[in-house]
This record gives C-alpha cells, structure tokens and sequence, in this order.
C-alpha cells in the first residue's frame, strides 16, 4: 500500500529492548537485558491491590492522581530529601516514568527550541524531543568514568536551549551526579529560560555509600525543574507502569494539559494500594543495600575472567568492556552472544544516536541468584 503520509520519526526502530528480550526469548537464553527484575513483589502489596479492587476502587481516578498518594509522596519526599512539595499543585501521578518524561517533554518543548542530552541516554528521550518539534542536542560521555565536562557543556548552550536533560543515577551506565555536577549546572542555566528534567527512577538504587543528590535539594534549580520518578522500580513491579512527576505549580500546570489527554489518570487500585504501602519506609530504605549486594554478586562472579567491568555506583545494571574477548561492533557481539551462548545483553551504542562503539554491553542484574549464576557460569568462559 502506497504511503500517504510523512513519518514523525523516520529513523527510530523497535525499541532495542524489545528486540533482545524477543531474540532472549526464541533462543531460551538468559535474559539479562531488558530492565525487570525477575524475582517476586511483596505479597502484601499485592494483597493491599487486590483488597481495593474487592472494595470497589476500580473507576477513573482523579486526572493528577489519587489526593491519599500524592500527599504519601510528598511526605516520602519531605523524610528523603528535606523539602515538602505541594501535594496538590506539584505531584502528578503517570503511567510510569516514561509517560511522565514524554508528559515533560511534550509540554515545554516547542518547535525549534534544542534539548540537550547527554549520551549514553534512555531511549525515550529523543524521539520525545522529535515529536514535539524540537532539536536534541548531544553531549557525548564515554569509559570508563562518563563524567559530565561542564565547559562543553556551555559551548552548547545558546537562546535556544529550552531544556536540559539529566539521568542520575544512569541507565546504562551507573554513574552518579554529585553536588559539584549541580552547582556547575545551576551556574549554567542562571539568567536563562532552560528548563531541567531530571530523570530519577533509580533514586533508591545507589551504592558504596553515596547520596542520591535530586535536583530537589536545590532550590534555584528546582524552581525551572522536574524530577521524575517511578514505583516500578522501586518496588520491583515494572509491568504496574506507575510512576510521578514532581515540579512547581507553572510547570505542573503545563504537564497536567498533556497527562489529561495522554492516558488522563493511572490505575486506581494500584494507587490506593500504593498510598498506603508508601508509608512504611522501610520498604525502600533497603534497596541500597539489597541491591549492592547483588551488583557485588555479579562482580564477584566475574572475577578472572576476560570481562572488563565498568565502575557502577547507581541503577541495577553493570557495564561490561568485551574487547579482551572479540572485536565485533557491540549490537553484532550482543547478539551473538544471545544465539551462541544463551546470555541475553544489551549494547552500549543503542544510547547513543550514532552508534558509538565502545565495545561495551548493559547486563541487568535484579535477578534472582540462580538466574545470575545461570548467566555467570557461561560469561566466565568466554
């Protein structure tokens, strides 16, 4: 059938994540690729789910979220981060985080405004930028350490840049922005209109005794921000897709305008279930530990081994630099490595818009022992 329309994103493909979880699949391997754990959710958040289903929680919630969640979310930030948002005019609850950084981007990008992003960067960034007519902007951060250089940055920098994008702690590569990286930021942006987002999904998953330094404990930035988060990951239920965005009252006020014509309110019961899940902090105060001591698993088991492996102080993934072990580009090794020897990766050039090769793949590690001994055990022998 002949074509009667122009693409709005004629380069973008099927996410990567699907398609090396969908070749994991058909070749039985180890699925380290895709970011889910594999290991199961706390029943009672599941009993507190079903109970509000059984009591009739199961109609349209409010457009910006349920009012018993948003004040549990201002409250968990208030205990975490020492500031008190408005549970009515800042909190916005999303379907996942994803939608929430596609609600921010969609409302305060126009056309011909620049979004800087720095690479490697979650694939849903772009094609954002694309569709509400902007232009993304690439700073580009390589290994081993991926440290941000703020001079390039402000080279960069012009009228036009409209927002600023930062991921921390990192997907793919677990690096961690630390108070020097924000005050160099928040000396960039002073006397501008560049908005930040802030993408903080693994808030909770940091390690070797570093703090998770939001752009909500700092107040000058905070101002022209929006930090997004998600229950997902935290509470190791991906497939719930619920996540928040938290941002001052002008700029809550423009991304609500896209959430109540995007999905216009999240799954009911979940956030009931939620609200009163989230007052037992203890549910997340552990998942550093719970965490680093699986990344310290993984690490431990590769030890001897030709891998090199990447610094990894945030998120639940590691980095792997192969080039002891072949000289094929990353996509082609990664697949190779999913066909011949049944583990399941993702390469480092799909975060970055011109494939850089750098010889490196993402290995997911929220797994349960078994499944990372599974993969362990073959990864030790190439």
């Amino acid at each position: 059938m002949e074509k009667i329309f122009k693409s709005k994103l004629p380069d973008t493909k099927t996410s990567i994540f699907a398609v090396m979880s969908g070749l994991a699949t058909r070749e039985g391997a180890v699925n380290l690729s895709q970011g889910f754990p594999d290991f199961d959710i706390d029943e009672r958040l599941i009993d507190l789910v079903h109970r509000y289903m059984k009591a009739g929680y199961n109609q349209y919630a409010p457009m910006p979220g349920v009012p018993a969640l948003r004040k549990a979310i201002a409250e968990k930030i208030r205990t975490r981060y020492d500031f008190m948002p408005d549970a009515d005019d800042e909190i916005t609850v999303t379907a996942g985080a994803t939608q929430a950084l596609f609600n921010s981007i969609m409302a305060l990008v126009d056309r011909g405004d620049e979004v800087i992003v720095f690479e490697p960067a979650y694939d849903s960034y772009v094609p954002a930028i694309r569709l509400a007519g902007g232009t993304p902007v690439y700073v580009q951060l390589t290994k081993p350490d991926f440290r941000i250089d703020w001079e390039e940055v402000r080279g960069l920098m012009s009228e036009r840049t409209r927002m600023i994008i930062l991921n921390t702690p990192n997907n793919p590569c677990g690096y961690v922005l630390d108070e020097t990286d924000w005050q160099h930021l928040e000396q960039l942006v002073e006397g501008t209109g560049t908005v930040i987002l802030s993408d903080e999904v693994y808030e909770h998953i940091i390690f070797d005794g570093l703090t998770h330094e939001s752009i909500l404990r700092h107040p000058n930035l905070y101002a022209r921000g929006v930090a997004v988060f998600s229950f997902g990951k935290t509470f190791h239920a991906t497939g719930w897709k619920t996540g928040y965005t938290v941002a001052p009252p002008h700029l809550t006020e423009e991304i609500r305008k896209v959430h109540q014509f995007n999905v216009f309110s999240v799954n009911t019961p979940v956030q009931y279930a939620l609200a009163e899940y989230l007052s037992e902090q203890e549910h997340y105060r552990n998942l550093e530990k719970f965490y680093q001591e699986k990344r310290d698993y993984f690490i431990h088991g590769l030890e001897g081994s030709r891998w090199k492996i990447l610094p990894a102080h945030g998120t639940y993934f590691i980095g792997l630099d192969y080039s002891d072990i072949s000289d094929l580009p990353e996509f082609d090794f990664a697949v190779k490595l999913t066909r011949n020897y049944k583990v399941a990766s993702i390469p480092f050039s799909s975060f970055y818009h011109d494939g850089l090769n750098q010889h490196l793949l993402r290995f997911c590690f929220a797994k349960k022992k078994e499944t990372m001994d599974a993969a362990l055990r073959i990864l030790r022998q190439l």
